[in-house]
């Protein structure tokens, strides 16, 4: 089964409402957020980021951009400088991680942890001030629409701000 069909069916599963809306290939967040006719803000931009040696999926809203070192406060992540000879700090997985790791290509990482994707999931603050939130569903022209506190019921995630103004 697909990552998209994966995420309807546990949905429905857990009797959790959403909304699909299949689209014409979405390559940045601003064209995703058209595609579906929604704002921005609301599209949930997940991203697979390697800190020191492990893999996590992070998601926060599409306005805005990752603050790295709020990422490194938050996990005591080593510095740039300590980083050789082992690759440590963090940095955004390659477009061959991200293919190797979970089969998907740049902008269609859904924003789920386990079971649908095996990894830790940390959603930033900036998800929660929504009243819903859209994203790309394991595909470039397949989005899913939920309320957010829906969202977070079913990711469980850890939240805490790690987002910063565009």
């Amino acid at each position: 089964m697909d990552i998209f069909s994966n995420i309807c069916t546990s949905l429905r599963d857990r009797n959790v409402a959403f909304r699909t809306v299949h689209h014409q290939p979405t390559f940045t967040s601003e064209e995703s957020a058209k595609a579906r006719g929604e704002e921005v803000k609301i599209g949930g931009k997940a991203l697979l980021i390697k800190v020191d040696d492990s893999f996590r999926i992070f998601v926060l809203s599409a306005a805005l951009k990752i603050d790295s070192k709020k990422i490194k406060e938050y996990f005591k992540a080593k510095s740039a400088a300590a980083q050789h000879p082992v690759q440590r700090g963090i940095r955004f997985a390659s477009k061959e991680e991200l293919l190797e790791l979970t089969g998907l290509v740049p902008g269609s990482v859904p924003p789920f942890g386990r079971p649908i994707l095996n990894f830790d999931l940390f959603v930033d603050s900036s998800i929660v001030e929504n009243e819903k939130i859209a994203f790309n569903a394991g595909s470039l022209t397949d989005s899913i629409i939920m309320k957010t506190t829906d969202y977070l019921a079913f990711a469980n995630p850890i939240i805490f701000s790690f987002s910063q103004i565009v």
